[in-house]
């Protein structure tokens, strides 16, 4: 990779402020100018309000699958934190390069995009797809429309890349993931006589209780898998809102809760027993005090988790592009699942860290971009030897 150039679009992508809540059709048009410089067309797939879009584009021949490399556009919000650099600006110092999404993962995107001329001086016999997507942040939505159409096509690509931050390292697993708010509606009252009404936090409270029983039993040796860490299903409720007053019953309450599943196992096993329970031992109790109280279930989010095989061929190719058959597996969530649900088998390897992402003054490290330059190499001269 040309570092200079390398470094300049990291610098233009970091400037875009493409937080979840907000439009990333700017980075995108940019994205999209830049390759139609090297006479690339880009298709774009827009949600359905317009404001936010998937760009897809292949170099090399079109009537065979190739290889993907996909990620994500958006970032999380710098809201809060205690930044000491312009997080929307680029400040290189020490060898790291510090801003938001730099590690999470504008680097793998600049890198890519860097790599451009280096896939156009190749004869390909295989091509190279870039597949960069929107909100993935929250809850890998924006890739669903995109993959959608992928699935149409005739020549399905044989494996996708997604450069999330591992360091360099490969990865063919995560868990997944089920996000859900459940909505308790109590009978209010004074709290003088608070036998007369249905205290909503109190049984919401017992749910939560319930969803601590579920992730205690998950936790059980039973159901380890050793690949991961921690190395059971996860359940955790990480918002709760309700109550008015201390002197009144209060009528409503909600939380939202998550579990992170384990490959092969369905997280809606939770959210199922979590409803059998309210509707069988708790809306009994309630509706006895008032007929209209309820417990209502909303998915707010849910992607599928990735077990990619170690003895599959996208393991035995991504062992060659990153010089190391030491797999590995993250705990954090990807759209792998989702590339894979769709017929299109994934691994993970990017520059960065996960832990620098989504705090203060991430950072990517220079060292590890250069290792992304040569991982991409070494993929253009395997897509212009491949049949």
């Amino acid at each position: 990779m040309n570092e200079t150039s390398g470094r300049e679009l990291l610098e233009r992508l970091i400037g875009f402020s493409t937080v979840s809540r907000d439009s990333n059709l700017e980075m995108i048009e940019f994205i999209r100018h830049y390759l139609a410089a090297f006479g690339i067309e880009s298709e774009l797939f827009y949600n359905a309000e317009r404001t936010k879009a998937n760009l897809f584009a292949t170099i090399g021949p079109s009537d065979r699958g190739g290889i993907v490399l996909s990620g994500h556009t958006d970032v999380v919000p710098v809201d809060g934190q205690p930044w000491t650099v312009d997080a929307f600006r680029l400040t290189e110092r020490d060898g790291r390069l510090y801003g938001r999404g730099t590690a999470d993962m504008k680097g793998f995107i600049a890198s890519v995009l860097a790599a451009v001329p280096v896939f156009l001086g190749r004869a390909l016999r295989l091509p190279v797809h870039l597949a960069f997507s929107y909100d993935e942040e929250v809850g890998c939505l924006g890739v669903r429309p995109m993959l959608a159409e992928l699935e149409k096509r005739p020549h399905r690509p044989v494996l996708c890349l997604i450069g999330e931050p591992t360091e360099m390292e490969p990865v063919l697993g995560h868990k997944g993931k089920l996000a859900m708010r459940c909505q308790v509606k109590g009978a209010p009252c004074h709290s003088a006589y608070a036998p007369y009404g249905v205290n909503a936090i109190q049984y919401a409270a017992r749910l939560i209780g319930r969803l601590d029983e579920i992730g205690d039993r998950l936790s059980q040796p039973e159901h380890h898998d050793g690949r991961f860490d921690p190395p059971f299903s996860t359940v955790q409720t990480g918002v709760i809102k309700g109550g008015r007053a201390l002197n009144i019953v209060p009528a409503e309450c909600e939380f939202d809760f998550e579990v992170r599943a384990l490959p092969g196992f369905d997280a809606h096993r939770v959210a199922d027993e979590l409803q059998t329970y309210a509707e069988a031992e708790l809306l009994p109790k309630m509706r006895a005090v008032k007929s209209d109280t309820d417990i209502r279930f909303q998915p707010l989010s849910a992607y599928p988790g990735l077990a990619t095989s170690p003895d599959s061929e996208a393991a035995r190719l991504l062992a060659m592009l990153s010089g190391s058959t030491e797999f590995g597996t993250v705990a954090f969530g990807t759209e792998g699942g989702l590339f894979d649900q769709a017929g299109i088998p994934t691994v993970v390897c990017g520059p960065g860290s996960m832990d620098q992402g989504h705090k203060p003054d991430e950072f990517v490290t220079v060292e590890q971009l250069r290792h992304c330059d040569a991982m991409l190499a070494r993929l253009a001269a395997y897509l212009s030897t491949a049949s």
